[in-house]
Formats: structure tokens, sequence, C-alpha cells
């Protein structure tokens, strides 16, 4: 158990990175826009289904963890793999389950906040995952205590 949560994290900060810098950007540059939009929110989609099976994984192992090393006198009941998982899923839930259905309805002209707004925030939302999910990564590569 202990090297898939020292996997699991890199593996997720690499396919973010990918998602981010190359997988989203390149259908823009080859398609017209309405065709790369329906492109890019389907690998959205599958980002976003990922992104929770894993959190949720890499969530459990690290409360494993922290309970072993709780019980063990060693550590806390919670842990900052903890934290750093449970803000990598709530920004994958806030960012796209949240945010996604705001821009459908943006793009039919209703609701408060234009897609310009929402796509700002999304995006955010999507860097501040891949930022929690890197120092996920970078925790995990500590060697094991």
């Amino acid at each position: 158990m202990g090297r898939m949560a020292r996997t699991l994290p890199a593996l997720w900060a690499g396919f973010l990175l990918c998602v981010g810098t190359t997988a989203t950007p390149a259908p823009f540059a080859l398609l017209a826009r309405a065709d790369a939009g329906r492109v890019v929110a389907r690998i959205l989609l599958q980002e976003a289904w990922i992104s929770l099976i894993l959190g949720l994984v890499l969530l459990m192992l690290a409360r494993i963890q922290a309970r072993r090393q709780f019980e063990a006198g060693t550590g806390t009941a919670f842990s900052a793999e903890m934290l750093l998982s449970l803000g990598a899923v709530f920004c994958t839930v806030a960012g796209y389950f949240g945010i996604q259905q705001l821009m459908t309805a943006a793009r039919a002209g209703q609701g408060a906040f234009s897609f310009g707004q929402l796509h700002a925030a999304s995006a955010a939302f999507f860097v501040i995952k891949a930022g929690l999910v890197l120092a996920l990564s970078w925790r995990a590569s500590r060697a094991p205590s």
C-alpha cells in the first residue's frame, strides 16, 4: 500500500500537467472553435472523474497511514497528505462539477456570471488542484519512514 501511495500522486500530477499543457490547448490549434470546445469538454469530463477517483483513493490511503501513525504514537490522526487530497477533491468538485452547469447556462446567456468569468474560475481551480497534487507528489517522494 505504501508504494501505491507514493506512485499515484506522481502519476496524477503528470496526468494533470499533460491535460493542462498539451491535451486541452491542442484542439484549439487544429479545429474550429466549436469543435475544439466539444473535444476539450470531453477531455475535462474524463479528467474530472479520474481526479475524483484518484483523490478519494489517495485520501483513503492517507487516512489509513495517519491512523497507523497515530496508533503508534508517531503522528496525528489528520495528516498533511489528507489535507492535500481533500483540497484536490474539493477543487475537482467545485471547479468542474460545480461550475460546469453554470458555464452551460452562461453560454445560453443566462446566469449572473459570464462564460469568461466562469472559465477563469474553473481554470483557477484546475491550477490550484495541480499545485496541491504536485505538493502531494513531492511529499510522497520522501523516503518511507
